[in-house]
């Protein structure tokens, strides 16, 4: 892969893409639950049509998990999404926190931050509000969010670690977040890690699993527990994109190393760490 600031730039272009094609379009393509998979970005989403609060033309399927349902979020909350996108999580996080809390969407895209305050326009929603910004350095002052939900976007991020701290400065001390992202438990062939393709549907980006846990308790959080996990199977018609068949063959030869997982952490409700700036 390229330096950081070029695959920020790499994501930006590929999600602007996404956000400003056809939903149906999007929907086809990527064949989330079809027999096709011809794009990366779908294959790991879940069915959100049974949440309150689900609104079809926020749902683009480019999820992992589904961060909301175990958010544990109670009204009148502050809510922040990490990578929001077309508002899809915001939401349902909305239904979950009443009209007497508020939900901060946060996207580096503005192509997706103009199509999340559109359907948030329409659904008439004045407590739900998305701001463009770097998620390593939020637009958003510290200790304001009862509650971060993020769902398959730090997998998109270079500085995986200075979210987390950035996660832990926002919450108020006793929050907590419920994070669904992708992860490893094993190598994956070089070709799908130097994939520009594979790096935007958050495959080659992922990290492994303990590394990536280790993160959340460095920057200082507690009561860390995984509330789901999955694994995440990519199928033939994507692998030979990058790969020979002998290739494919010796890669699904050996156990899945690719899992969703969403996982749940606290902030201390007594935090006094200056390096997470809780203080």
């Amino acid at each position: 892969m390229e330096n950081e600031e070029q695959i920020k730039e790499m994501v930006k272009q590929k999600y602007s893409e996404i956000a400003l094609q056809d939903k149906e379009l999007n929907q086809s393509s990527c064949c989330g639950s079809g027999t096709c998979s011809t794009e990366v970005y779908n294959i790991m989403s879940d069915d959100y049509t049974h949440l309150e609060g689900y609104d079809p033309n926020a749902d683009l399927g480019l999820g992992c998990g589904l961060p909301t349902q175990f958010a544990k979020i109670k009204k009148g909350d502050v809510v922040v999404d990490l990578g929001s996108g077309a508002g899809n999580d915001c939401f349902i996080a909305r239904a979950e926190t009443g009209d007497t809390g508020k939900v901060i969407g946060i996207d580096f895209t503005p192509a997706m931050i103009e199509k999340a305050r559109v359907n948030a326009e329409k659904l008439g929603f004045n407590n739900v509000e998305f701001r463009q910004g770097d998620i390593e350095k939020m637009p958003m002052t510290a200790n304001v969010a009862d509650v971060v939900v993020s769902n398959c976007v730090l997998n998109l991020v270079p500085n995986k670690k200075a979210v987390f701290h950035e996660i832990m400065r926002v919450l108020k001390n006793g929050g907590h977040f419920s994070i669904s992202d992708i992860v490893l438990t094993g190598s994956l062939p070089e070709k799908i890690q130097s994939a520009a393709e594979m790096y935007a549907g958050c495959v080659a980006s992922a990290i492994d699993k303990s590394e990536y846990l280790g993160y959340i308790k460095e920057a200082g959080f507690k009561n860390i527990t995984l509330q789901k996990e999955k694994p995440i199977i990519v199928p033939d018609d994507i692998l030979k994109d990058y790969l020979s068949e002998e290739e494919i063959k010796i890669y699904k030869s050996h156990p899945t190393v690719i899992f969703s997982i969403t996982v749940y952490a606290e902030k201390p409700a007594e935090c006094c760490s200056p390096k997470s700036g809780c203080c």
